[in-house]
């Protein structure tokens, strides 16, 4: 996906000389029927025995196993896609444009027995580019430093990748999850922790996806999101201005998921968070970024 090849133009210019290389991501799923669009994904994941839509199942699944073993609540679930409505509010190129509420989550359509519409990626087409360049390179053109339209230069610290199944097989427990592997080596590769990121851009199709990420980055411990998540939509109610710093674009939940393209949106939202350029969803002084 763009973050592995965000890490490979990395590689590239530091081991093969390369000085600039363009990472290009784009989709259009939202063009296409409904029923088409089923086909193709159901088809994507091969024979399971789950049902159609396929995605949607999966990650129900995880997320029945996740509030049995943790106990979090289908309301704590449905906070999520809250919170990513009122980020994605307060942004210029989100689809959501209005703020949902609890009821607005829980009382849309099932998709799932775990999961309803408004707590799905929202299906768009889109793209996205991001120019990786070395410092030679923007040296010659007396670029260095110059970056971003001038807001300064946005440097690669580290990165972390791993992997596990590509659907949930019938028994899940948490060696299931590869999550907490990738964010271990970002962290140790860059020599941070948790306290000193400023900017999270967490991968959220569905909220299982963002509460199992909040948990893997640190911002909660183990078992803890869903209560990260009632503090921090209690935050959200009693103040509209306050700008939670995970997914300030509203991720895929309530800015758009054109399917390959969604981590390069958070790519360029933490960007535009450490340039200074986020407008009324800025952090104060966001000096670094993780993207998951």
């Amino acid at each position: 996906g763009p973050n592995t090849a965000l890490l490979e133009a990395r590689r590239m210019i530091q081991n093969e000389n390369c000085e600039a290389v363009a990472v290009v991501a784009g989709d259009a799923v939202s063009s296409i029927g409904t029923e088409e669009f089923l086909r193709r994904a159901n088809a994507g994941i091969g024979s399971t025995d789950l049902p159609s839509p396929v995605i949607p199942h999966g990650y129900s699944r995880v997320t029945q196993w996740q509030m049995d073993t943790y106990g979090v609540s289908r309301e704590q679930l449905a906070k999520v896609a809250v919170l990513m409505s009122h980020q994605a509010a307060k942004h210029p190129i989100a689809v959501t444009r209005n703020r949902h509420t609890l009821d607005d989550v829980l009382n849309s359509p099932q998709i799932t027995p775990q999961l309803n519409l408004l707590e799905c990626a929202r299906r768009v087409d889109g793209a996205a580019s991001i120019i990786v360049a070395s410092s030679r390179f923007l040296e010659k053109r007396n670029l260095l430093d110059k970056g971003n339209g001038g807001a300064g230069d946005v440097v690669v610290l580290s990165g972390g990748e791993a992997s596990g199944p590509l659907y949930p097989p019938t028994i899940i427990d948490e060696t299931l999850f590869s999550c907490e592997s990738a964010a271990r080596s970002a962290y140790s590769e860059a020599q941070l922790r948790p306290d000193e990121i400023d900017f999270f851009g967490l991968y959220d199709c569905f909220p299982i996806c963002f509460l199992r990420a909040i948990e893997s980055v640190g911002l909660a411990e183990k078992g803890e999101g869903g209560q990260w998540i009632d503090e921090q939509y209690d935050r959200v109610l009693q103040d509209e201005s306050y700008v939670l710093p995970v997914n300030t674009h509203g991720g895929l939940l309530a800015c758009g998921a054109p399917w390959e393209a969604p981590i390069m949106f958070a790519v360029y939202e933490a960007i535009r968070q450490l340039t200074g350029t986020a407008g009324q969803q800025q952090i104060n002084d966001a000096r670094r970024a993780l993207i998951f």
